[in-house]
């Protein structure tokens, strides 16, 4: 069962608290609050459980560049996609990092998993990409916002905003390893299995979302959308709540996300960027089929998840057939890049360290070697 369905399951069989009362530590739901399909969605917590947040920190803290890409496309369409960007040492071959966030989430959800993967190898480049409703913008030809969420379109989007920020950055030859959470973990198998990025991808991992518990998931994203809260104050409470509610469980991982999923609204106060809600329609078109896309796209594979009660059955036989690796993080809720950067950032580094053609030192030429009057 998905952490969407436990903390439903909880919600219904639980009286909520009066904003008087006190939850004992000891009674505090200590499941993962998120699903597969949103990234932002908990139960309600209560007002008495409020902290005292930290000032939010900057994106540039974590990446060196903040990117505006703009692209037009035969059909008339064009876009503005927002990247963070941090690039790679100066002759470096190390493949290009490309992450993507998850439903209702924005690229700083890596942020401090980008700053621990460039501590562990300071040659890499990153990007980390926003999705159009979430920080990107497509117009159709008409000049009005397009506002599909489809898995095509989705993949179109990264596919296209890896290529600009590789002419951007000067990358045009660097191979890929793709990065995706929940629904970004979709969006990235898609693209890989598309074959859109060939030969270039070298291979992709995928953060606490398979095809199974997803879609078992949805019937119950409306309500759970229902039950977190629509409006916030300030940054702070929105902070302190994603803590207490657990839907994060690294303070400097929230103080440096969170404000990143909201806007102000009429008033001062702050909503959420993204109105998931209206996302319904696509749903069962993110998931749909992305264990067997996964297990049979081009390039080596990585699948990092909160719980082994996440596998499906199809992936359950790829995994005891070797087809792809797998990690689990049981100290981790739904975002493991945020609640474990550290943890999570070595898995990926390490599969990159492990799969990396460009480091392969080959044997020299025989006919080099006649050349060079060396004996054979």
């Amino acid at each position: 069962m998905s952490d969407l369905a436990r903390s439903i399951g909880k919600s219904k069989l639980s009286k909520p608290p009066t904003t008087d009362s006190k939850i004992p530590e000891e009674e505090q739901d200590d499941s993962s609050s998120a699903s597969s399909v949103s990234s932002t969605g908990t139960v309600v917590p209560t007002p008495s459980q409020k902290e005292q947040a930290a000032p939010h920190i900057e994106w540039t803290n974590y990446f060196e560049q903040e990117l505006w890409l703009e692209h037009a496309f035969d059909n008339g369409e064009r876009a503005k996609y927002h990247v963070y960007a941090t690039p790679p040492a100066a002759h470096s071959k190390t493949p290009l990092m490309v992450l993507h966030h998850g439903a209702g989430s924005s690229a700083l959800s890596f942020a401090l998993f980008a700053q621990e993967v460039r501590r562990q190898m300071p040659d890499v480049g990153i990007v980390a990409v926003e999705a159009r409703e979430h920080g990107s913008v497509v117009y159709d030809a008409s000049g009005v916002v397009d506002t599909s969420m489809a898995l095509a379109s989705l993949s179109r989007d990264l596919v296209t905003m890896i290529r600009l920020a590789q002419a951007r950055l000067g990358l045009e030859s660097q191979q890929l390893l793709l990065v995706g959470h929940s629904l970004g973990g979709a969006v990235v198998t898609d693209a890989a299995k598309s074959g859109a990025l060939d030969p270039q991808v070298l291979g992709y991992a995928v953060l606490d979302v398979v095809e199974g518990s997803a879609m078992d998931a949805l019937k119950h994203m409306q309500a759970y959308l229902r039950a977190r809260p629509s409006v916030f104050s300030s940054i702070d409470d929105a902070v302190a709540w994603h803590l207490r509610s657990r839907t994060l469980r690294n303070p400097d991982s929230a103080r440096a996300s969170v404000p990143s999923l909201l806007v102000r609204a009429d008033g001062g106060k702050w909503v959420w960027k993204t109105d998931l809600s209206r996302t319904e329609a696509y749903w069962s078109d993110w998931f749909g089929g992305m264990s067997g896309k996964f297990l049979t796209a081009r390039g080596a594979k990585l699948l990092l998840l909160a719980g082994t009660d996440r596998l499906d059955k199809e992936l359950m036989i790829g995994q005891m057939q070797g087809k792809f690796q797998l990690q689990v993080f049981p100290a981790a809720g739904h975002f493991l890049q945020e609640d474990l950067p550290d943890q999570v950032a070595t898995s990926v580094v390490e599969f990159l360290k492990r799969n990396d053609r460009s480091a392969l030192v080959l044997p020299p030429k025989v006919s080099d070697l006649i050349a060079q009057g060396k004996k054979v």
